[in-house]
């Protein structure tokens, strides 16, 4: 599925209301310290709208890499059942409607957290479970990570998945989703003046 326009993504995300990531590894984890656990009963549509909102905090000027964190999980409603396909479906998706970029990270943050499992194996659990990526691969070799980090978009893909593994706090609100619209179309708008350019 390609999504066209800003209106058929909005009513993709707004039905992430309710819909869940597979629970194919044990969910809720201890805030270090103590506190509310992170992950848990996080429904996609929050968790969505927490991961672009850390992004707005931490690269307020980088607004694609705030729409990657918005939409990076939707491919989970668009393949249900299919976690391992769902960062690539996702990216296809948006591709025609928010550019290369904003596809480029989503398709990444999977990779992203394999990397980081590499990388920073001392950075304890994914807030999802006992390290996802034991689902996913596990963490990559040497030679992946030494070619991952060539990527030009790999440094931003890790900042998206960290705000990923960050945003799954429940009972955080983080904002209405309709907040996102005008963001989305200029987005949109400006990777049709870029696809026109080409």
């Amino acid at each position: 599925m390609e999504l066209r326009s800003v209106e058929e993504l909005m009513d993709l995300l707004h039905a992430c209301r309710g819909a869940h990531e597979p629970p194919a590894l044990p969910r809720a984890r201890p805030r270090p310290g103590g506190g509310t656990p992170v992950g848990g009963s996080v429904d996609l549509h929050d968790h969505a709208l927490q991961t672009a909102a850390l992004l707005r905090r931490g690269h307020p000027s980088d607004k694609e890499l705030q729409v990657a964190g918005l939409v990076h999980d939707i491919g989970h409603l668009l393949r249900p059942g299919d976690d391992a396909g769902h960062a690539d479906h996702a990216a296809d998706a948006v591709r025609p409607l928010l550019g290369e970029r904003v596809s480029g990270l989503v398709r990444l943050h999977v990779p992203a957290e394999r990397y980081l499992a590499a990388v920073s194996p001392d950075r304890g659990p994914s807030p999802l479970g006992p390290l996802t990526v034991t689902a996913r691969d596990g963490a990559m070799t040497p030679h992946e990570a030494a070619v991952f980090e060539q990527d030009p978009l790999a440094e931003d893909a890790v900042t998206l998945r960290q705000a990923d593994d960050a945003g799954h706090v429940p009972g955080l609100y983080a904002g209405d989703m309709e907040d996102w619209r005008t963001l989305l179309e200029l987005v949109a708008e400006r990777s049709v003046r870029l696809g026109a350019a080409d």
